[in-house]
């Protein structure tokens, strides 16, 4: 990969209110004319994204937004593209001129305040005017540390932008200055991974798909080793090695021949199960899928899609997941899908929301849609952990990760008298 994937950035939202100088603070941050500047208000009419590596932290995207007080004809348009930034964003900056402070700027400190998403305040326009001691008075309610600058003094740039990386530094979400292992943690030191990747019609012309290249780094940065084998080869592997290997890890679309392929004494899991504890909550996922247990005739279920593929005649999530979960249930359940980042403001009228593997979503994103599913009282899973539990080897593949399994099976308890779809083959 010669540039590190969005999904893996951090996501960095500029918001403010017209002509505060979002687009020319970024201009400034990044170096370059990135977003268009001019006196006039609301010129900033779409999101603007804008991808970089920001040391020390390392590969960012900035998210400019239009104004917050637009009055223009397609205000509102524009401001709801804004809104569902905040779900995006990772940290919110606000930026703010001197001695003025609004509603508007009260809304953005309490929208990063309910996703408990850190927020920074930067002072623009300090060569205009400088800031009263009450207006920094009533900054320092919300935070101590602001930000000082003014955007269009390109002989002081390195001065603010260092001073807003040492703030970007400060309030950096922990899994990105250090981020969680994929699987490193499974695996004892010069221990063994196989991974069993599928060659089919959605595997991309001479490339593996993201999450088995960033599991084959993650193998690799633990200093453990990895096999990657396709799935008809992988009953051969035991025939290879002179030792069984410490974890096998399979597209959940061969989940079932894996498990079978597994001799009992070896830890299996699959990537997008890996994924859900990686980028969202998979004890929440593990708890989710419990529910599919009690689904019934008629029943809305949501496969909420991040990517934004061209769909193939055997897609994943718009056929696969509907045909086994139907097949599964036996029952005739209403299935809507949406994919990239149309996910619904509104989750009340489904009963599940089953997730993909986020690989194009930031951790934040994610479980902020966890989360949206969590307060409309709807269960939520992810691919992974649903289609190992409709191929019925969801207790298998969940032996990995103890405090999941208990989950799900405390899920399962709770639902009792247990559908005799919940039980699984002994083996």
């Amino acid at each position: 990969m010669h540039q590190a994937p969005k999904g893996m950035r951090l996501h960095i939202g500029l918001f403010g209110r017209t002509n505060v100088g979002k687009s020319s603070f970024l201009n400034m941050i990044s170096g370059q004319d990135v977003a268009i500047t001019s006196p006039v208000p609301g010129t900033t009419t779409d999101v603007v994204e804008k991808t970089m590596e920001l040391l020390p932290i390392g590969p960012v995207v900035f998210l400019d937004t239009a104004g917050l007080d637009d009055i223009s004809e397609l205000s509102g348009k524009r401001i709801a593209k804004t809104q569902k930034i905040y779900d995006r964003s990772d940290i919110v900056v606000l930026l703010v001129e001197p001695d003025q402070w609004t509603e508007y700027e009260e809304k953005v400190c309490e929208e990063a305040g309910l996703r408990q998403t850190p927020l920074i305040i930067v002072i623009n326009k300090i060569d205009q005017i400088d800031p009263s001691d009450i207006f920094l008075n009533r900054i320092n309610a919300f935070l101590d540390q602001v930000v000082f600058c003014s955007s269009i003094n390109r002989d002081c740039r390195d001065g603010y932008v260092n001073a807003f990386k040492e703030s970007l530094i400060a309030e950096c979400p922990e899994d990105f200055l250090s981020p969680p292992a994929i699987v490193g943690d499974l695996l004892p030191l010069g221990g063994l991974a196989v991974l069993v990747v599928p060659i089919d019609l959605e595997a991309p012309k001479g490339r593996l798909i993201l999450p088995q290249v960033q599991t084959i780094r993650d193998v690799l940065d633990n200093d453990a080793m990895v096999m990657v084998v396709k799935e008809r080869e992988y009953a051969h592997v035991y025939q290879t090695l002179n030792k069984k290997p410490d974890i096998v890890i399979c597209d959940s679309q061969v989940v079932q021949k894996m498990v079978a392929d597994t001799p009992d004494d070896v830890k299996c899991t699959t990537f997008s199960i890996l994924f859900a504890r990686y980028k969202s909550d998979l004890i929440e996922a593990a708890k989710g899928a419990a529910a599919i247990d009690q689904l019934k005739q008629g029943d809305r279920v949501l496969i909420a899609e991040a990517c934004s593929h061209h769909a193939i005649e055997d897609d994943i999530g718009r056929v696969k997941i509907p045909r086994w979960l139907k097949q599964y249930t036996g029952l005739n359940l209403k299935i809507d899908t949406t994919s990239g980042r149309d996910y619904p403001d509104d989750l009340v009228d489904y009963k599940l929301v089953i997730h993909c593997g986020s690989c194009m979503l930031t951790r934040r994103e994610t479980l902020f849609r966890f989360l949206k599913a969590k307060q409309a009282g709807v269960a939520v899973t992810n691919y992974g952990v649903c289609i190992s539990l409709l191929q019925g080897v969801l207790k298998r593949v969940l032996a990995p990760f103890p405090a999941a399994l208990s989950a799900y099976e405390r899920e399962i308890k709770l639902g009792e008298p247990e559908s005799p779809r919940a039980r699984e083959p002994e083996k």
